[in-house]
């Protein structure tokens, strides 16, 4: 489990840090005074930390969002307790504009392989998998929400993405065509909220980089979580879904009535 390997890594780097500092004091090159060895050791901690994540998102191609603004951040208050510059713990809110960074980089970067594999499954530290299919050209947001709820109304092919916001789909009261519909919905903060009735083929494939996912009662929840689940006659249906979900942050919800 994914889960199981993080804090492996964090106790792992936890007690390298721990020992080398007893030893550094022990023969002298320190004086163990907690308080300040404390604020020398959570902002390398932090540094160490990231290196490792931004080092298996490359690895895994599981995205280094997360990683690399751990050791810009531990970096900062190292640069700081060696006084080259002032930075503190509560100045997290000053690297805001690191998210139109990573924006940018999302908006270029994002792969489209894709793998199918079993019928249901989790999938942990995977690509986008949206891979050729076709879709209109992509509605982006910056804020804001997507709210599918109307009586009878028309499923088109849809490519939806926003940066902060939540999405509402109710397929069930929807007119669906006899045709296969592909759905793309995507952001970085935000829900997603789908509602399906029983008599409708489908394929999802939802992830999230930290989050939860429940589809259909099966549940995903951590980093880098991702479901698969295909409905048994949807290779054979005529009148299909293809939905492709995915959150940077945030839940994935799918049910059915």
């Amino acid at each position: 489990m994914k889960n199981n390997q993080i804090m492996r890594s964090v106790a792992a780097i936890g007690i390298i840090f721990f020992g080398t500092a007893l030893v550094l004091a022990n023969i002298g090159i320190i004086s163990w005074d907690i308080k300040e060895a404390w604020l020398y050791f959570y902002p390398a901690f932090f540094v160490v930390l990231g290196i490792k994540w931004t080092w298996d998102g490359i690895k895994y191609k599981s995205g280094i969002t997360l990683g690399s603004f751990l050791v810009i951040f531990g970096g900062l208050l190292l640069l700081d307790r060696f006084g080259v510059l002032f930075f503190s713990f509560t100045d997290v809110y000053k690297l805001w504009p690191l998210l139109l960074v990573y924006l940018g980089f999302s908006i270029f970067g994002n792969s489209t392989k894709r793998k199918r594999r079993r019928k249901f499954q989790f999938i942990f530290d995977t690509d986008d998998l949206r891979g050729n299919r076709k879709f209109p050209k992509k509605q982006r947001l910056a804020v804001g929400e997507h709210n599918f709820s109307e009586p009878n109304w028309r499923v088109e092919p849809m490519d939806l993405w926003n940066a902060v916001g939540d999405y509402h789909i109710d397929f069930t009261k929807a007119f669906i065509p006899d045709e296969e519909i592909p759905i793309s919905i995507q952001g970085w903060a935000g829900d997603i909220r789908v509602l399906m009735p029983e008599n409708v083929e489908l394929s999802i494939e939802a992830q999230v980089k930290a989050g939860e996912i429940n589809v259909f009662g099966m549940n995903a929840e951590g980093m880098n979580r991702e479901i698969f689940y295909e409905t048994p006659n949807y290779k054979q249906a005529t009148r299909k879904l293809d939905i492709f979900l995915s959150m940077k942050a945030g839940s994935i919800r799918v049910d059915r009535v």
